[in-house]
């Protein structure tokens, strides 16, 4: 690697296409680690005695972690380099699966996710920041399918090694996957990536201490809305202090000379109106995978294995239809991929609200595929949308922005759909079932075979409610789109962007200077 430094221009960098295949792989980490992660929840509840409580904490204990420090780590990353906290990430990441594999019980196992947050919310931020600092404003959606499609191939890869993993050997095998992923992607990120920062600036550690705290205390009551309920002391009490240090966060920002996130930027209808319809986008997906592996292996008596390749049409459709997303980028608004591919969406969530026992993998399959669809034609456009919304100088706290909304989602997603299957479920059995076995279907299916019908039926019913919310959700994001959104995208002429508003934007695609403001990239 040479000490030239290389500057944002409309070329790009010579080597971004290999910088984003690291880019890529790195993303994948985080990918596979997830998608793996719900496919090991009926051998975690087995092998480990984890209820269904201490499910949810192994989920959510990394969506805290990663949610509460992604403003932060963003902003660091602009500040000392987006490529040494990619390589931090990942060797945090990398080594907190390895020690979940020596986990031997579930508050271990909590404790090692969180660590794994604490990687992941470092590594994410510049995953996206630097793709949009080394591609030209002409092939930043198509590195963005790109980047989106190998998403999906994870979603392919990590159930299927994965299912082989847990018919072979011990749950703790899946953090395994984690491993060799994460060292690939340290030796690409040093033989390949070079450092990018923005311009020099103070460290705001008050700004960083109330977003830490503002989005820590949030994600933390929307994760125990299930277990308390909504009006619950915790829940109450988690949002007023999560409410609390995001208004003194936003305050603070307000009067900082080197604010951690520009507030302009919620001004901007591209990036506002982006962030709320990605969260909900998120909201429909987040808890699909804790409903579906359930039913495939406790409904349909799918092997791990066979349970993760049932779900290979939803990542199939997706990745193709992410290529397609980006070709209709060109010649339609990204208003209008997405309130399209969120209305898709919905028709998959009506669709599964249908399945029931008897209907087999059949109807599945066909709202697995229409889901892929939908998220394919709504993900990479809302993405691309918000991206290009950040001046070039915050594109790690932009990135960062992106992923916390997602989170955000994801987190809204396992609690009420969680709590909305968990409490359908429960009220759907038959009172002959003793208490011992109305917490899970896994519970249920526990006490022999006279319950095992019933628990199947029951868990159907309640999985057609949760689908049911999930519709709603997905049509009030196309909503939102639909009314919030400009109606037409940044049009870019001569290497100069003008933003529906009449907002100049520069040549990278990003509201600001003509000339920029990137310290540059040294490569």
């Amino acid at each position: 690697m040479t000490s030239a430094t290389f500057e944002s221009n409309s070329t790009g960098h010579p080597r971004r296409w290999w910088i984003l295949l690291i880019l890529c792989l790195s993303l994948m980490v985080l990918v596979v680690d997830n998608t793996v992660l719900n496919l090991a929840i009926p051998s975690l509840m087995r092998d480990l005695a984890a209820t269904p409580a201490d499910i949810q904490w192994v989920i959510d204990a990394y969506i805290l972690a990663f949610a509460g420090l992604l403003l932060t780590a963003g902003s660091l990353s602009d500040r000392f380099g987006r490529r040494k906290m990619l390589l931090l990430g990942l060797v945090v990441f990398g080594a907190a699966s390895l020690l979940a594999t020596l986990a031997s019980n579930p508050a271990q196992l909590i404790a090692c996710r969180g660590l794994m947050g604490v990687g992941g919310s470092l590594l994410m931020p510049s995953t996206l920041s630097l793709l949009f600092t080394v591609f030209p404003p002409e092939e930043q959606r198509k590195a963005m399918a790109g980047w989106s499609a190998v998403a999906m191939l994870g979603v392919i890869a990590g159930p299927t090694v994965g299912g082989v993993l847990l018919n072979h050997f011990w749950w703790g095998s899946i953090f395994w996957l984690n491993v060799p992923i994460a060292i690939l992607a340290i030796i690409g990120t040093l033989a390949f990536i070079p450092e990018s920062r923005g311009p020099a600036r103070d460290v705001d550690p008050v700004g960083a201490v109330l977003s830490i705290i503002g989005m820590a205390a949030v994600v933390w009551a929307i994760i125990s809305i299930p277990g308390d309920g909504l009006g619950s002391g915790r829940v109450l009490g988690g949002l007023a202090v999560g409410v609390a240090g995001l208004v003194g966060f936003a305050l603070w920002e307000k009067r900082s000379a080197h604010p951690m996130v520009p507030l302009a930027l919620f001004r901007d209808r591209n990036f506002s109106g982006t962030s709320f319809s990605i969260v909900l986008l998120s909201f429909t997906a987040g808890g699909l995978l804790l409903a579906l592996t359930q039913y495939l292996q406790f409904v349909l008596g799918y092997s791990p294995l066979k349970a993760g390749l049932a779900l290979i049409p939803y990542a199939v459709a997706a990745t193709v239809f992410n290529g397609l997303g980006a070709t209709l980028g060109k010649k339609l608004a990204d208003r209008t991929l997405i309130v399209i591919g969120l209305a898709v969406i919905a028709a998959s969530f009506g669709i599964l609200s249908q399945v029931s026992p008897s209907t087999g993998y059949g109807l599945l399959i066909i709202g697995l595929l229409v889901m892929g669809v939908g998220g394919g034609l709504a993900g990479p456009a809302a993405y691309t949308l918000l991206m290009q919304a950040v001046p070039a100088e915050h594109r790690g706290v932009g990135s960062a922005m992106n992923d916390t909304v997602q989170q955000t989602g994801a987190a809204l997603s396992v609690a009420v759909l969680g709590s909305v299957l968990a409490a359908a479920y429960t009220a759907a059995l038959p009172d002959s079932v003793p208490s011992a076995g109305r917490d899970s279907i896994a519970s249920t299916l526990a006490l022999g075979p006279s319950f095992a019908g019933a628990a199947r039926e029951a868990f159907t019913d309640a999985m057609s409610i949760a689908m049911t919310v999930g519709l709603v959700g997905a049509l009030a994001g196309a909503v939102v789109a639909l009314l919030v959104l400009p109606r037409n995208g940044p049009a870019v002429a001569g290497g100069v962007a003008v933003a529906a508003g009449g907002v100049p934007v520069a040549a990278d695609g990003v509201p600001g200077d003509v000339d920029g403001g990137e310290r540059g990239v040294s490569a």
